[in-house]
Parts: structure tokens; C-alpha cells; sequence
């Protein structure tokens, strides 16, 4: 039974007219004023749900500069919303209003590019998706079914650097929760994301000594070279599941000194949590081995912000569920792998079954191609909404 009435009120929803408004905003990760803008233009939009709004400031998060300091980023506040949470059934919907667009990047405004492909910035990661995700709730929102359904909806400002400022928040949010939709992008194809691998970003603070290049160099401790063999070495503990890229060089200085300072910033992905231990006995044993071969001292900050996060039953069934959905819609609804992370690495981690590419279809992501099919925005917030439903009324995960 495919419930007509509330899958027409999903599909009739503005969402391309809020996806061109809310794309004309920069809301890149470190545009604290153009976040603040934006957080108040969702909040006003979600404003049709019940339940209260609030805007959580991020929790503190810092980083290595390139002098070796530490120093606090700012990041933007991040929109919560709870609804129903005494309803037997209760879910959370997440997504991201901050892009990897600065305010200084040249791509800023939106155009057709094709008849049925709108190409701007974040309009399908994500403003695609939140909008989507509005029009299934409000949907629901009109049927007798939503006295079931209670759901957390956590709209964040830093996921695109990796949400430091609003992990916190989102691991409260998923407690207790059945199931979890998070709203990145789909392939164009309507493939969506299965397993991921984790993420972490580390830098090794590389600490040497300096001295005359030509008169002295021998009492010298050269940090950019043992930076070097560390990268190197790191290099070396890639293989089919786990991906390493040390990714940047700091340091350095006049050719005629030996350096005494560097930094190395590295990037790992492993594929399972096992991968993940092994990461880290990688990266312990390669920073002793350089220390100790280049007399140096090398400090590491960071860790794994995204755990892996596998297919496990209960994300199967949730995947089965979706796709059967789909199935009623006439839509074929599959998944892959991807070596990509979000927010939904999180989730998962918590124990919570989630499938985070519930967004509209589009592709070129995180470049000036970047592009939203617009016919996906009514396809999948029918898709939604009917998965919600679904939810609500007996499916499990």
C-alpha cells in the first residue's frame, strides 16, 4: 500500500526553491557569519515541525598549526531538534549545512547545466538532502502514523571538517534511537553507500636541532628528513584494507640551516576495527623507529574521528527495508562500498543501524562541477517518507 496522500504531500514540497536559496548562502566550514546565516534560514524552515529548535554551540576542538602550536578552531552551531520522544518508535535524521566551499572561492552561484541538473555549491551535498529531508518529515507530519514516530533531527556546521565541534551532540542524539537516515548525497545513479572505512588525521610535530648547513651540519638533527622517512615509512603500511596518505610537509627554513622543526600531516583509512588497530601499531612503531634513527623528538596529535563502519545485520535489514520501499516506488535501490566518511561512521559506532546517502542524486561533489538531478528531489523524498512510515508501523532494522 503505497499511502498516495502522503507521499504526493513529500513530493509537492519547495524543495528546489529552498536548495537555490539556501546554495546563494556560503556556508563553508570556516564561515562562522555565513554558518550563522544558514543555521538561521534551517531553523526557520524546520520551524513547520513540532517540537523545539535549538542551536548548540560546538564543543572545542583544536589543531596543530604550522609552527607546532595548538590553538582552538572556531566552528559554527549546530541545529537540534527533538520531536515525540515519548513514541514507541524513535529515529534520528541527520545531515550537514557546512560545504568545502570558503567565501573566497570562486564558486558561488548556481545555473542548469542540463535541463534536469542544477550545478552550484552544496546543492547536493547536502542542501539537497536536508531539504529532501524537511519534506518527509513534514509529510508525515500529516499522517495519523506520526503519534508512533518520535526522531532527533541534528543538522551540523563541521561535518565537512570532520565534526569535531559536533560529534558530541550527535552521539547523544542517536542514543536509544531504532534506525538512523542521514542525508548524503546518492550516486546519480541512485546507488547508495554500504560499507565505509574510518578516518584519521594525525600531525607529527617533529622536533630536531639546528645548526650550520655548511660549517656544522653533522650536529645537526634535520626535522624535515625525518619527516620525510616517517612519511615514507607510513607508505609502506598502505595495502588493500587500509589506505595512508601523508599528505603535507611543514617546515623548514634558510638552505644554510639545518631545520629543527617540521610537521607531517597523515591521513589512514582503515577498512574494519581491526584495520584500525593496525594503523595505530603502524604509526606507533614507524615514529619510534624515525625517532630513534634521526635522534629526534616527534610528537603526534589527533586519532581516528571516523570509525569503520561495516555492514553488520542490523544495517542489512535497515538496507532490505529501504530497498524494498524503493521497490513499491519502482525504484531500484542498491549499495556499495565507498572509501568515503561522514557522520553516519559515527552513528553506526554508536549501534545504531544507518544508511547516510538517503539524499538527493547528484555527483561531482566537493568540486566546481558539483551537480543535483533535480528530478531526485520529489523521487527521494517519497523514498523518505515512506521508509519513515515504514519505521513507524512495524519495520525493523
Amino acid at each position: 500500500m503505497l499511502h498516495t496522500a502522503l507521499l504526493d504531500r513529500a513530493a509537492a514540497a519547495p524543495m528546489l526553491d529552498q536548495v537555490l536559496a539556501w546554495s546563494a548562502v556560503n556556508s563553508g566550514s570556516r564561515n562562522l557569519a555565513g554558518l550563522a546565516t544558514m543555521a538561521g534560514l534551517l531553523a526557520d524552515a524546520f520551524a513547520v515541525l513540532p517540537g523545539e529548535i535549538t542551536l548548540v554551540p560546538p564543543e572545542p576542538v583544536d589543531a596543530v598549526l604550522p609552527d607546532g602550536t595548538r590553538a582552538e578552531q572556531p566552528h559554527g552551531a549546530n541545529l537540534h531538534l527533538r520531536v515525540r520522544p515519548e513514541a514507541p518508535v524513535q529515529i534520528l535524521l541527520t545531515g550537514h549545512m557546512d560545504t568545502v566551499f570558503a567565501a573566497d572561492h570562486p564558486f558561488q552561484a548556481t545555473r542548469l547545466s542540463a535541463p534536469d541538473r542544477l550545478n552550484g555549491p552544496g546543492v547536493a551535498d547536502m542542501k539537497g538532502g536536508i531539504a529532501i529531508m524537511l519534506a518527509a518529515l513534514a509529510a508525515i507530519e500529516g499522517d495519523p502514523v506520526r503519534e508512533r514516530l518520535g526522531y532527533e533531527v541534528v543538522l551540523n556546521a563541521d561535518e565537512e571538517v570532520g565534526s569535531g565541534g559536533s560529534a558530541a551532540l550527535i552521539a547523544a542524539a542517536a542514543r536509544g534511537k531504532a534506525a538512523a537516515l542521514t542525508y548524503e548525497p546518492a550516486l546519480p545513479d541512485g546507488t547508495l553507500a554500504g560499507a565505509r572505512p574510518g578516518s584519521g588525521n594525525f600531525s607529527a610535530i617533529v622536533t630536531g636541532r639546528s645548526a650550520h648547513a655548511g660549517r656544522n651540519p653533522e650536529d645537526g638533527r634535520n626535522a624535515v628528513v625525518a619527516a620525510a622517512d616517517l612519511a615514507l615509512r607510513l607508505s609502506k603500511a598502505a595495502g588493500p584494507r587500509l589506505s595512508v596518505n601523508p599528505a603535507r610537509i611543514e617546515g623548514g627554513g634558510p638552505n644554510n640551516v639545518v631545520p629543527d622543526h617540521a610537521i607531517l600531516r597523515i591521513n589512514m583509512r582503515p577498512a574494519t576495527p581491526e584495520d584500525e588497530v593496525r594503523a595505530r601499531s603502524a604509526l606507533d612503531a614507524a615514529i619510534a623507529m624515525v625517532a630513534a634513527t634521526h635522534d629526534v623528538t616527534i610528537h603526534l596529535h589527533g586519532g581516528f574521528g571516523r570509525p569503520p563502519k561495516p555492514l553488520d545485520p542490523a544495517a542489512e535489514r535497515l538496507f532490505a527495508l529501504v530497498r524494498d520501499c524503493g521497490a513499491e516506488l519502482g525504484l531500484k535501490i542498491g549499495w556499495s562500498a565507498t572509501g568515503g566518511v561522514c557522520d553516519g561512521n559515527n552513528i553506526a559506532a554508536c549501534g545504531v543501524p544507518v544508511i547516510d546517502t538517503m539524499g538527493a542524486r547528484g555527483g561531482a561533489i566537493h568540486s566546481d562541477a558539483e551537480f543535483l538531478m533535480i528530478d531526485s528531489l520529489a523521487e527521494r523524498a517519497r523514498l523518505s517518507a515512506l521508509v519513515l512510515h515504514r519505521l513507524a508501523t512495524g519495520g525493523r532494522p
